[in-house]
This record gives structure tokens, C-alpha cells and sequence, in this order.
């Protein structure tokens, strides 16, 4: 059967098959178990890290209790270490049993997207979040980011509608279609006006707002699409063809989008950057034991099973019978599908995955990012990007350039990416499965669907090590490594992470080849019988709570609890940084303000790990304590007088860089008059 036959307009649920192609295009590939740096070709597995001094022990309570918690929707079974659930707030009642993405704050304000729109929190009140707007407007996956007045969405999927419309689109081709970034002015956040859309050829997946030093008229969307390039039909311009073919084609770029502040209504795509020139295919890893089975099974059962880059997958059955019934009336037959109908449909199936894989050199890398995170403050990127982690050059926003680039097999789809607070490090995570499958049960390897540290030397990144969540899940749990973000725990490299039904977990990665979790919650799957959606799509640290998405369960908000592991002083200094706004893909630079607390909280950790002696650490305390005390000018003058002393001490220290820490906060304290 021919590509180019023409097919029953019932068949032409193609474009939804098209769309579950390119998502679980995600899914891991071949066996391997090799690291490569794609800079300076293939290499051998990186040697063990030479020995070092125990570092933190985190002593987590055991048997862990997120194994074997009740399922439920609302009433899950929960487990809870160092974190303190604020409150459980379910969705308001257009988004019940819709599925939550992703997150962006402003002001008092958490923003939620989902499926079917946004959803705005007023959480001035943790205990109490208070609904401000419900706006339905589907097109997944609603990805949001804010800048001053502005709020930008994402929309990728085939139904979303220029006038957010319920009804979708069913044509093939149509301009009603909104793939692209959708822009609101929320000065008003309690009614957003939609004021404009800027379309692309592939839609939005997720995208990226970089607030640009020395810009003070623009922002810039870097947008990641990972669908099938549209028709030029819809949106002139487009095409799938390889650049080989055409230099214009969709593949193998970004789109960045200028949004002038001042008229945001005529933001445009300014350039489509190719940042994956060159690349070749990955290395990948083959199915885990329990899939490999599961596919036997399908096939045994009578299930189609096709191949979608290198990764086996059972179509689903509400897919197929739809198309075999098609395929019957294409022959001009009648009855019940036969033999030869599911050949013909396999056939077809696999000349449309071709189609939708643009006929691409199965040797070529990545042809889009799934996300990027911009830290303005060092002018670096981190792409996540399908096989690929990519450290980008954003010092010219229009015109990003990829300068490193590394690839592992241990790494099925790289799904996003966060940089430590000072720039040396950078954490990528591994989306294995797509996010909808079980990948943290007990047979799972834990470098599989786990994060990757690497550490940043000029241009190169260097892998550290991996880390996953210890706790195994059951197979009716989704769950894998997802979004997060830093907490600003001073002299720490602090991330709070979500692992969709997984729960979230508290990751200490300040030395990258050792990290440890130090705090975590889950909840029992949401449905005991069989795999379905929920979990922590994101969880991020804003101003001094922990607010998580939850896909399926609404707004949940956490906040740190004092243990071995992390003093209240540091708590408190953490949260000393107050945030306008964030977007996790826009990193922002933590800065502390001269506080007491701050300085304790070095202390703190020069104690938990020897940095100085208890006698010198007690000597410390009580000159903090009297000079606290004090006001006016013999406050000032007794910190600048310990300032100096502790900045001697850092000569016969363990942790000389800690040591003038301290001595920094303090001499802060003294100039700050406090």
C-alpha cells in the first residue's frame, strides 16, 4: 500500500495517531551503555571519581514508607520526609480530570497550566490558595511563563483554536489552528486580555523566556516544537522537507520569537536558529526487562506493535480498530477486518511514521529541543534536547550557539535542564518513557529515566554522576525524572524535583559527583488498577514555599522542615530572596541579603561537616549572639572586627571557601547596620 494512496476520511484520525507518533518518539532505543561528549567523538565510560572525605549522610528512615502507600485520587496514602504539606487543593471544576502542566509566578500569584488552559492562584495564604482565574482554552500543553504585564502560553496540539474554542479543529488543514505562543496581558490578572499569537511550524511544546541584560524594550521565547511540521497550507512557510533539500525546512531548529514590551501585539518569529547542525544519532539503550515482556505479550494477544525510532510501541486499540474498519471499505469490502486489512494497515502505519519522520537520515541528531533554560547571569543555555545536552551561548538572543554538546546511552529523551547557582554544574534529566509509563519500578536500572550532573570547564561539560529516586513504584504509578528547580539554601546546591507519581524529591547536589536526597513526598497511585496520568508534572521554590503541579490532583504547597540535614537558619536565609516572578527556564542568580540568619547558616554547615572546630564554631556563635545585641556603631564595629578574624581562620580550615563565606555575611552585617 502506497504512502501517497488516498485514505477514507475515518482514517484520517492519522493526525492524532501523528501526534501520539511524535510524543512517544521519546521513548528510549538500542542497547548500549557507553557516554560520549558529541564535541570530541566516542569515549569510553567516564573512570570512577578519586576517592573523597564522606560528605553529608542523610539517614533517611527506613524501610522507606513510599513503598506499598493506598492508592486514590483525593485520598492517597502520603509519605513524608523533611517536608511539611501546606495545603491540598483540588482543581477548579472545568480542569477536574484534565491534566496539569506546568508553572510560572508572579507576584502573590502561581500559574497553572493545563490542557484545557490556565488556572491563576492567589497563595499569599499557603494554607488557604484562593482560585482568581479558570480560563478555559485548550491546546496542550499550556506551558506558561510571565514577564511584567505579560503571560505567554504554549500550544502544540492539533485542536487548539485561534479563539480558544471547545469544540477544536477537525480539518486537516485550517487556519482557525493555533500551534505556536498565545500572548495575555494579565495587568489586570484577574482578567487576562488575549492580545495576541505568534504561529510557528511546529507548534509549542514548551518554551523559554530570556530576559536579556542590557534590553530593556524586548523579551525573547525561545520555542521548542517537537510535533509534525504543519502544512505550508496552513501556515505558509513551512516545511518538512530535510535542509539538505530545503534550507528553509522546520527541522533541526529553534524559533526565537522577539516580543516588544511596548507593543507586544507585533512579537514575530526573528530567526530560527539551527543549533543541532551536525549532530549525529545518539547512542540509546534498549527496552527494560518488564517492556520487553510487555511487547511479547501485545503481539501474543494480537496487538499492532511498530517501531518508532528504534522503539518498540503497541498502538492503542481505539487507534486501530477505527483504521482497520477503514481499511475494509478502501478495498471495497465489507464485514469484519481480515488478514489482509491488518497487513495493509500495518504497512500504512509505517509509511506515515516515515512521513512524520520527514524522511530523516536515521544517522542525524536531534531535530528539536524538548526544553531550554536560559541563566541570563552567566549567558549560558542548558538544552534538553531528544538525544542530546546542549550548553548554548545566548550573549546575542537572536542568534544562540551551541558551544558543547554530550550524549549518553544511559539517557533515553533529555527533557530539561538546570545550571547550580554559581554556574560550574548543570543537571540534566531523562524523560524515559514520556513521561506516561512506569519507569521506577524495582527491575528499572537507576541511570535509566534518572538525572545526569555535569560539571562546566570553559565550554565542556564533564559527567559527574547520576541520581534517582531510591524508592521503587508500582506499575500503575507513571513516573520519571521531570521538572524542578533550586532552592536558594546559601553555600548549597539545593533542587526540589518532581517524578510525576514518583512524588517530588529534595536532591543536595553540592558535590555533583555525590548527590543525596534529603527530603521527599509521594502519594499511592491514583488508580490501583491500572496505570492513569498524575503526579508532579513540576515543582518549584518561590519565595518560600514549594508549590507543586499536580496532574491530576490540583495545587499542592510544601514548605521545609529543620532536621540534621538543613538547619532553620538555613530555611530562614533561603527564605531571605524574595522573586518578582519566576519561570524555572529562565534561571535567576540567587543573592542573599545581609541577614543573621545567613551567617548562621554558614556556620551551621561548617559545622556538619568539621569545616571548624567546636570550640571555634561556639567562639563564633556567642560574638553573633552579643553583637545582636548591639546597635548603631558598636554593632557594626564588633562584626567587622569577628569579620576579620573569621577570615584568619579560613588559613588552618576544612572548608576554606565556606570560612570566607562567613566572613562575607558577617562584614554584610556590619556594613548593612544591622
Amino acid at each position: 500500500m502506497s504512502a501517497v494512496m488516498k485514505v477514507p476520511d475515518r482514517i484520517r484520525t492519522s493526525a492524532r495517531l501523528a501526534a501520539f507518533v511524535a510524543c512517544v518518539a521519546a521513548v528510549g532505543g538500542l542497547t548500549a551503555c557507553a557516554y560520549r561528549s558529541a564535541e570530541s567523538g566516542m569515549g569510553a565510560a567516564p573512570a570512577d571519581p578519586s576517592p573523597i572525605p564522606v560528605g553529608l549522610r542523610a539517614n533517611p528512615p527506613t524501610p522507606d514508607p513510599r513503598v506499598g502507600l493506598a492508592p486514590g485520587l483525593f485520598d492517597a496514602g502520603e509519605a513524608a520526609w523533611n517536608l511539611r504539606l501546606v495545603s491540598a487543593t483540588p482543581p477548579t471544576e472545568p480542569f477536574v480530570g484534565k491534566t496539569n502542566s506546568d508553572l510560572a509566578f508572579t507576584g502573590p500569584y502561581a500559574i497553572q497550566g493545563n490542557y484545557d488552559g490556565i488556572q491563576i492562584w492567589d497563595i499569599s495564604d499557603p494554607a488557604n490558595p484562593v482560585s482568581v482565574v479558570t480560563y478555559v482554552c485548550p491546546a496542550s500543553q499550556s506551558d506558561v511563563s510571565v514577564y511584567e504585564h505579560l503571560l505567554f502560553v504554549s500550544g502544540e496540539g492539533f485542536g487548539g483554536r485561534l479563539d480558544c474554542g471547545e469544540q477544536g479543529v477537525q480539518e486537516e488543514v485550517s487556519h482557525d489552528r493555533l500551534r505556536g505562543i498565545r500572548i495575555f496581558d494579565i495587568s489586570d490578572i484577574t482578567a487576562p486580555e488575549y492580545v495576541a499569537n505568534v504561529q510557528t511550524c511546529r507548534g509549542s511544546h514548551t518554551h523559554t523566556v530570556l530576559e536579556h541584560p542590557g534590553d530593556d524594550e524586548n523579551v525573547y521565547i525561545y520555542v521548542s516544537g517537537s510535533a509534525p511540521v504543519r502544512p505550508a497550507e496552513e501556515l505558509s512557510g513551512c516545511s518538512g522537507a530535510p535542509p539538505s533539500e530545503d534550507p528553509n525546512s522546520a527541522l533541526f531548529r529553534i524559533e526565537v520569537i522577539r516580543v516588544p514590551l511596548a507593543d507586544p501585539a507585533s512579537a514575530a518569529v526573528v530567526s530560527s536558529p539551527r543549533i543541532f547542525e551536525d549532530l549525529v544519532a545518539p547512542p540509546q539503550h534498549g527496552p527494560a526487562p518488564e517492556d520487553r515482556a510487555q511487547m511479547d505479550d501485545a503481539r501474543a494477544q494480537g496487538a499492532m506493535v511498530v517501531e518508532v525510532m528504534g522503539q518498540q510501541m503497541a498502538l492503542p486499540p481505539q487507534f486501530v480498530s477505527v483504521m482497520l474498519d477503514s481499511m475494509v471499505v478502501l478495498r471495497g469490502g465489507e464485514g469484519p477486518p481480515m488478514a489482509q486489512d491488518t497487513a495493509a494497515l500495518h504497512e500504512f502505519v509505517n509509511n506515515m511514521i516515515a512521513e512524520q519522520m520527514g524522511g530523516i537520515d536515521p544517522n542525524a541528531g536531534p531535530t528539536q529541543c524538548h526544553d531550554i533554560t536560559v541563566y541570563p547571569a552567566i549567558g549560558l543555555a542548558g538544552g534538553a534536547c531528544g538525544g542530546y545536552g546542549l550548553l548554548i551561548d545566548i550573549s546575542d538572543p537572536e542568534n544562540p550557539r551551541r558551544v558543547a554538546a554530550v550524549a549518553d546511552s544511559n539517557f533515553s529523551y533529555w527533557h530539561s535542564a538546570t545550571f547550580n547557582n554559581d554556574g560550574s554544574a548543570i543537571l540534566f534529566t531523562d524523560e524515559w518513557g514520556g513521561g506516561g509509563s512506569p519507569k521506577c519500578r524495582a527491575t528499572d536500572p537507576m541511570e535509566w529515566g534518572a538525572n545526569a550532573i555535569f560539571t562546566i570547564e570553559g565550554t565542556e561539560m564533564d559527567f559527574q554522576s547520576y541520581f534517582k529516586i531510591p524508592a521503587p513504584q508500582t506499575p500503575e504509578e507513571n513516573c520519571v525524572a521531570h521538572n524542578g528547580s533550586l532552592i536558594p539554601i546559601p553555600g548549597r546546591d539545593i533542587m526540589i524535583q518532581g517524578w510525576y507519581q514518583g512524588g517530588i524529591s529534595l536532591i543536595d547536589w553540592t558535590d555533583p559527583a555525590n548527590p543525596v536526597e534529603v527530603a521527599y513526598f509521594d502519594r499511592g497511585p491514583v488508580n490501583p488498577d491500572r496505570m492513569q496520568m498524575g503526579g508532579s508534572w513540576s515543582v518549584y521554590w518561590y519565595n518560600g514555599v514549594i508549590v507543586n503541579s499536580e496532574i491530576a490532583r490540583g495545587l499542592d504547597i510544601f514548605e521545609l522542615t529543620p532536621s540534621e540535614v538543613m538547619t532553620q537558619n538555613e530555611i530562614d536565609a533561603a527564605n531571605s530572596v524574595q522573586l518578582t516572578h519566576l519561570n524555572s527556564q529562565g534561571q535567576p542568580i540567587f543573592e542573599w541579603p545581609a541577614t543573621f540568619a545567613l551567617a548562621h547558616a554558614y556556620l551551621d554547615q561548617l559545622e556538619r561537616h568539621r569545616g571548624l572546630s567546636a570550640a571555634r564554631i561556639g567562639s563564633i556563635r556567642d560574638e553573633l549572639a552579643g553583637a545582636g545585641e548591639m546597635t548603631g556603631s558598636s554593632r557594626s564595629g564588633a562584626l567587622r572586627s569577628l569579620a576579620d578574624a573569621v577570615s584568619r581562620d579560613a588559613a588552618g580550615s576544612g572548608d576554606a571557601a565556606k570560612v570566607r563565606m562567613l566572613a562575607d555575611a558577617v562584614r554584610a552585617l556590619a556594613d548593612a547596620g544591622m
